[in-house]
């Protein structure tokens, strides 16, 4: 029999709360966290609104915040939400074995100071052309070493592994959007192979600045209904015209069926399947027939060993992309053929905006607590349906629905998709 991987702790930190009950709450009333960006003058920007973690400190954490002045915001985050699931776990004042417990983080790039980067090019100017040498000399007196080696994308789940004494596997995932889902299930393999009894799982990201909006500018693949922030991000429906930046983290406690029961932690769900393929086709656009898509939807519900019609909801990836909403419907609809018509599918993403490496573990959350309290979120901002859009999108309203297995799906840039099924452990 294969082994159960269960989640016993959960926690988040994100534009609509900064806990799971908190984002769960507002979901269902359909509050948007999407505002005018503050984080950096965005005003030359083709678009000037982000979904921000506003009113946020990390000694909301209990932590103290010179302790961390050096670190990038989605390392904090990392902390806020993993305190959050390891106390909801119960783990807190558990003796463990430390060598059985892991870390498996997704992330993406790290924050850049623009600014800084601003005054080392104009320092190192010489009329029409950079001095390179120069530029290099100016790096090497101003810059903080500390703050620079903690900008690498790995050192969330490596201060995680410091802070909880988790001494086994450590990884992190660096697959854009799908980043935190893989982190998931790839963690869940560690688990059932018997290398970790215990997982810290999920993904954290903040891209909110002057580079990261310029790169994802330059791809034409975020909105630019500026004027109407919160009406933005609208995914399935006809007039979207791209996704709203956001930023956060949420991280999952993965644990083995038989080691949960034995402490008597409380058990949210069982994660029963996963799948993840690839495009192989281009690196920012999903292939037109949604190969990798299907594929990993179709491994996930092999891996749990159910059918379409056992599916209660969809969590979509749902971004608000002309590309990726058309074509995540095509792939539901492939591999759930007519029952694609009657399940529920949902994007969350209309409220929180796109978490990018932390998106998975969110929308995880959210489906998680669909499961307990028999209700789908729903996804807002839909009014002009869409002829290539034609599934029932949950629209503008919260449902009452009874779930024993919801399946998620991310899909990220370079053709990387990866889908979870989560199930009642009962």
């Amino acid at each position: 029999m294969r082994p159960r991987v269960v989640v016993t702790g959960m926690g988040c930190v994100n534009p609509l709360g900064s806990s799971p009950e908190e984002l769960w709450r507002r979901l269902l009333r359909g509050e948007s966290g999407i505002g005018p960006t503050t984080l950096f003058d965005a005003t030359n920007f083709p678009t000037r609104i982000a979904a921000e973690m506003r009113e946020w400190s990390i000694a909301d954490a209990g932590e103290n915040p010179s302790r961390w002045a050096r670190h990038p915001r989605q390392t904090l985050f990392a902390v806020g939400a993993a305190k959050q699931a390891f106390a909801a776990a119960g783990l807190s004042d558990f003796r463990f074995d430390p060598t059985r417990l892991g870390v498996y983080l997704g992330a993406g790039d790290v924050y850049q100071d623009f600014s800084q980067f601003v005054h080392l090019m104009q320092r190192s100017a010489r009329g029409q052309r950079l001095d390179l040498a120069e530029f290099v000399r100016a790096g090497l007196e101003t810059l903080d070493p500390e703050a620079e080696a903690q900008r690498h994308p790995n050192m969330a789940a490596s201060h995680l592994a410091a802070l909880f004494d988790a001494q086994g596997p450590n990884v992190s995932s660096f697959t854009a959007c799908a980043a935190s889902s893989q982190a998931i299930g790839e963690a869940a393999e560690i688990i059932r192979r018997g290398d970790a009894d215990v997982m810290i799982a999920g993904g954290t990201h903040s891209l909110i600045h002057a580079f990261g909006v310029t790169g994802l500018s330059l791809l034409t693949a975020m909105t630019r209904r500026n004027d109407e922030p919160t009406k933005a991000c609208r995914p399935f429906d006809r007039d979207r015209d791209g996704f709203v930046l956001g930023e956060g983290s949420g991280v999952l406690i993965l644990e083995r069926w038989e080691h949960a029961v034995a402490r008597g932690a409380p058990i949210y769900g069982e994660i029963s399947g996963y799948g993840a393929a690839a495009d192989a086709f281009r690196i920012a656009d999903m292939h037109p027939e949604g190969r990798g898509a299907a594929a990993c939807i179709r491994r996930a519900l092999n891996d749990a060993r159910l059918n379409p019609e056992d599916i209660h909801y969809i969590n979509a990836h749902g971004t608000s992309t002309v590309l990726n909403d058309k074509t995540e419907t095509l792939a539901v609809k492939t591999v759930f053929g007519p029952r694609a018509y009657r399940t529920p599918i949902s994007s969350t993403k209309s409220m929180t905006g796109h978490l990018l490496a932390a998106a998975g573990v969110t929308e995880m959350i959210v489906c998680l607590l669909a499961l307990r309290d028999g209700a789908v979120p729903p996804t807002i901002n839909y009014h002009t349906p869409d002829l290539e859009c034609d599934l029932d999108y949950v629209p503008n309203e919260a449902r009452d629905t009874r779930c024993r297995h919801i399946l998620s799906n991310s899909f990220g840039f370079g053709g990387q998709n990866v889908a979870l099924v989560v199930s009642s452990a009962a």
